[in-house]
This record gives C-alpha cells, sequence and structure tokens, in this order.
C-alpha cells in the first residue's frame, strides 16, 4: 500500500510528504535529485527497501520543491540547500516529529554537511542516514543538533572544470523521460525491462528535463569537504566499490575527514540504493541506528523454474492479424494452462507470448514442458522451453532470484519445439528414465561462470 501523501507548507511553498511505519526511531528520508514520492512505491525493488526501512522506524519521505509532487518552482528559484532544509524541517513540524535521523540520496548529502556543524540548540535531529549517490553515510547524534552530511569533492565525480560534466548534462536533458543513464545508475538490473521502464517514467513524473539539469548542474557546484572536519556526530559510511559516478576515493575521503567515522565497502556497481546487496546495506544501517542487526533474510524455496514462448511470435502476428493473433494466443495460454494444472505446476507470469511457472519438482516439470511443446504444435506454432532447478525468493506471489534469471538465459538458447535444460536439472533426474542430448557449455548473460546444457530427447516408461 501506498502510503497518504500530505502536504506541509514551507513559506509560500506546499511540500509533499509520506508517513509510514511504526519504529522506535522518526527517519527523514531526503532524496537526491529527484524523487516522487508516489511513484518510488511502484517499483517492488524500491518498494521492498522503503518497507524494510519502516520497520525499524518511523519512515518520512518528501519531494523537495520544484520536483514531485510538491509545488513546482521556476528554474532559477528551484530550492539552495538552505530552502531544502527549510523544507525538511516543515515537514517534520507536519509530521510531529520532535527528534528524526535523517537519509539523503545523492546530492542530498550536501545538506547534511551544510548543517553538521549546527549548536545543540538547533532543531532536534536523532540518529541520522544518509546514502550519498552510492556513498552511503549514517549520522547520529544524541542530543538537539542538526546534522547535514555531502559527497566529498564534486559529488557525482565528475570534472567540472572539462567537458564530461556538460556531456552528460546535455545527454540528460536530450533523453530524459526515456529512462536515460538506467545502465550506468542501475548497472546490476540492466536486463530488467520492468525496471528500465519505471526508471523512464519516474523521470518524466519527478522532474522536467530543465529542472532535472539545473539540479546536476548545481550539485557539480556543490563541494562540501572544508565542513568534513566539524562534523561532531557518529557517522557511518558505505560505498560501492565499482560505482561509476561517484568514485571509491570519494567515500574513503569522507571516511579520512570526518572524525571517528566508520567505513564500510560494498562489492558493488550500482549508483543508486535500491537493487543490489540492499539487505548488506540496509543491516548496516539498521545496526547503526538501532544497535540491531537484522538480516531478515528473505523466503526462500527451492523450484524448478519453467520458461515458454512462442517462436517467431511477430511473424505470426504479421501474418495473421491482431485478432486472429490474439485467439491464438488464447488457445495458446489455455493449453499451457491445462498442462501446468496437469503436472502441479503454477503459473508465476506471462509477458506477450512467454508464461513463467514454478514447479516444487523437476521432473514434473520437464513432462509439463514435453506437453507444451507436443500440443501447440496442433495450433500450427513452436515453442521453446528452458529450465533450472535453484533457490528461489520468494516475493508475494510470485519468485525471483538468480535461479529464475538462469532458466530465462536457457530458455533464449533453446531451439523451436526444443525442451532446453541445465546440468543442475538433468543431474536431479537421474534414474527418471529421461534421456538428454548435449548442448555445450555456455556463458549465460549476466550470470557467472559456465553452464552445461541439455535438450532433452525422449522418455521410457513416463
Amino acid at each position: 500500500m501506498i502510503p497518504e501523501t500530505k502536504y506541509a507548507k514551507s513559506g509560500n511553498i506546499h511540500i509533499a510528504y509520506q508517513v509510514t511505519g511504526q519504529g522506535p526511531i522518526d527517519l527523514v528520508f531526503v532524496h537526491g535529485w529527484i524523487s516522487h514520492i508516489e511513484h518510488l512505491w511502484e517499483e517492488p525493488s524500491v518498494a521492498r527497501f522503503l518497507g524494510r526501512l519502516a520497520s525499524f522506524s518511523r519512515l518520512i519521505l518528501l519531494d523537495k520543491r520544484g520536483t514531485g509532487l510538491s509545488d513546482p518552482v521556476p528554474l532559477d528559484e528551484l530550492p539552495t540547500l538552505d530552502e531544502r532544509m527549510d523544507d525538511v524541517r516543515a515537514v517534520m513540524d507536519a509530521a510531529g516529529s520532535a527528534r528524526a535521523a535523517l537519509l539523503g540520496t545523492s546530492e542530498a548529502g550536501a545538506i547534511m554537511t551544510a548543517r553538521a556543524r549546527c549548536p545543540a540548540t538547533c532543531r532536534s535531529w536523532a540518529p541520522t542516514v544518509d546514502i550519498e549517490s552510492d556513498v552511503h553515510q549514517v549520522l547520529a547524534h544524541p542530543s538537539r543538533a542538526e546534522v547535514v552530511l555531502a559527497a566529498a569533492a564534486d559529488g557525482f565525480g565528475v570534472s567540472r572544470d572539462g567537458g564530461d560534466a556538460e556531456a552528460l548534462l546535455h545527454a540528460i536533458e536530450e533523453g530524459w523521460g526515456k529512462g536515460v543513464a538506467f545502465e550506468a545508475l542501475v548497472a546490476s538490473q540492466t536486463d530488467n525491462q520492468s525496471m528500465r521502464n519505471w526508471w523512464a517514467r519516474y523521470q518524466r513524473l519527478a522532474a522536467s528535463p530543465g529542472a532535472a539539469v539545473t539540479l546536476l548542474r548545481r550539485a557539480f557546484d556543490t563541494d562540501a569537504r572544508a565542513v568534513l572536519p566539524a562534523i561532531g556526530v557518529p557517522t557511518l559510511i558505505l560505498h560501492r566499490t565499482g560505482d561509476p559516478f561517484t568514485g571509491i576515493e570519494h567515500g574513503r575521503y569522507l571516511a579520512e575527514h570526518i572524525p571517528g567515522a566508520k567505513y564500510v565497502e560494498l562489492v558493488g556497481s550500482d549508483h543508486l540504493f535500491f537493487a543490489e546487496d540492499t539487505d548488506r546495506l540496509l543491516a548496516e544501517m539498521q545496526e547503526f541506528l538501532t544497535g540491531v542487526r537484522e538480516a531478515n533474510e528473505p523466503d526462500r524455496v527451492l523450484a524448478t523454474v519453467l520458461f515458454a514462448d512462442v517462436v517467431g511470435s511477430t511473424e505470426h502476428a504479421a501474418t495473421l492479424g491482431d485478432r486472429r493473433w490474439h485467439d491464438l494466443l488464447e488457445a495458446y495460454y489455455m493449453l499451457v494452462r491445462a498442462e501446468l494444472a496437469r503436472f502441479r505446476g503454477r503459473e508465476v507470469d506471462t509477458a506477450g507470448d512467454g508464461m513463467f511457472a514454478a514447479f516444487d519438482g523437476p521432473a514434473r516439470a520437464i513432462r509439463c514442458a514435453i506437453a507444451i511443446a507436443s500440443g501447440v504444435k496442433r495450433l500450427g506454432v513452436a515453442v521453446r522451453v528452458g529450465l533450472h532447478t535453484g533457490e528461489c525468493e520468494v516475493i508475494g506471489s510470485k519468485v525471483g532470484g538468480i535461479a529464475v534469471h538462469i532458466g530465462a538465459r536457457v530458455a533464449g538458447l533453446a531451439r523451436a519445439n526444443e525442451v532446453l535444460v541445465s546440468g543442475t536439472v538433468k543431474d536431479l533426474v537421474a534414474g527418471s528414465g529421461m534421456r538428454f542430448d548435449e548442448r555445450g557449455t555456455h556463458t549465460l548473460k549476466g550470470v557467472p561462470g559456465e553452464w552445461r546444457l541439455y535438450a532433452v530427447a525422449h522418455e521410457r516408461g513416463a
């Protein structure tokens, strides 16, 4: 459920905010660059991340002025650091938060540094968290102090004096709303088309192209290094080693120049926070803020995943026309679902002419795949089917994880009317009477190592 969006008044500007969770501490999440607090929840990985934060805090989200659901402002009036802090204070007042932790992403970290030296008479902030792009920083202060923290050096690690920054800004302006920079920002999700589509819509909803460029240019012009030694609050810095926008040297610089800072390097290449190794990231934050480290491991099950799709679907659609192709797809799905029911498989998802299903046993999954490949012949089409068995993460009514990605990759290598399986599946059905033909060793895109694949030949005594 998306939390209710409310509005706080900061001067003459309305600031959109949400409150969710009932944890013992208030945690104010200040996004960097752009945000849209309602559309954030539309991406499952972001929703899981926010939900986990809300499991140990009372989470407060907001859109800064000029972005998302907050009041729009002219480009030359986009918020300064002081105005952004005024907006945060207004949201805290409206949410009834007298003491809060502060979490900031990307260039929002500059807000933290600008205020980190505020005396104890300032408005109260409790433990404060900052994720500076993929420098992830957590601050805490036991007394009444306003604390803020930012990126060392040039924010995103792009030289302000060279052409890199201008080239990036131009590319962002030209590609805004189309998912620009997705591969660089969330490198681990290059093949995740659903997340790519979400990111494109998120851009369109969160800011105009002019606002996005102006805000990023302002981030390039912010340098908070001078105040780092004056930060007097406990600080946890987490940085992904392969972040292409903010080099690892930035996280190390912060650790060296903030007194008493704790520094943890995370393996990974994502610039944004919500997709790669989030369990580790959240566990570090939770332990720092609450003193309790909870792994919160997701539910996992051993399953055999099946992926099937129609070979040459585009050509079939062009030949048959929309109406006849739609009718054929209906017949195809009816056949597939009947076989799933017969072999006790569970439909997980569909997309176009593709079917994703899961089984609790590999032998039944293979028999179901054979039945599907045989049955669709009478419809005048062929399918390719891929199977893999592995530990899957349970996500509501669906399953995910690396085993699912492997199954999809295996299916993509299958030939027409072929049931292709991983070596794991073949080994698990030894003694079942099933026979296989070798299809060699393959590298599966995005999956480590090499994988031996086998095509199902026929069954004896099936």
